[in-house]
């Protein structure tokens, strides 16, 4: 009974299209090859040439390190630093470089307010210069025709 059920299904298998029929022997877990680096590229990008494990920063990652308070001065820095080490010193420049930027937003909100009020007081508004301009424009234009 059961070699008539498998024997239909291999039947209904083949008028599957290709693409939508699962391979045999193929994992069901999603292959993520393309979005997560594999554990021994990072272990050899970490290995300096000596063998011993560490990463040696750049002039620039030797300046991240510094700003985001890692090491005091550029001479305690060590010529191989982790990886990690390096990751979480860009994450933190990352988080205080968005803190300044929603600061200085905030700080320019701010000081539009104030000029708009003030232009208030002046009676100055958009309508108004816009209504001068078109007035001085007028004029010009009587003035020059004869």
């Amino acid at each position: 009974m059961w070699g008539r059920a498998d024997m239909a299904v291999k039947l209904l298998g083949r008028n599957i299209p290709s693409v939508l029929r699962m391979a045999e022997g193929v994992d069901l877990k999603i292959s993520r090859r393309l979005c997560i680096k594999r554990q021994q590229d990072l272990q050899s990008k970490s290995r300096s040439a000596s063998g011993v494990p560490g990463y040696r920063p750049t002039d620039w990652e030797k300046k991240f390190l510094l700003w985001a308070g890692h090491f005091k001065k550029a001479e305690d820095i060590p010529d191989t630093v982790s990886l990690e080490t390096v990751r979480a010193a860009k994450s933190t420049l990352r988080v205080k470089f968005s803190y300044f930027m929603i600061a200085l937003t905030v700080v320019g909100c701010i000081i539009m307010v104030v000029r708009g009020k003030q232009a208030m007081k002046r009676h100055e508004s958009l309508l108004s210069i816009n209504l001068e301009k078109k007035a001085q424009w007028r004029a010009e234009g009587t003035s020059a025709k004869p």
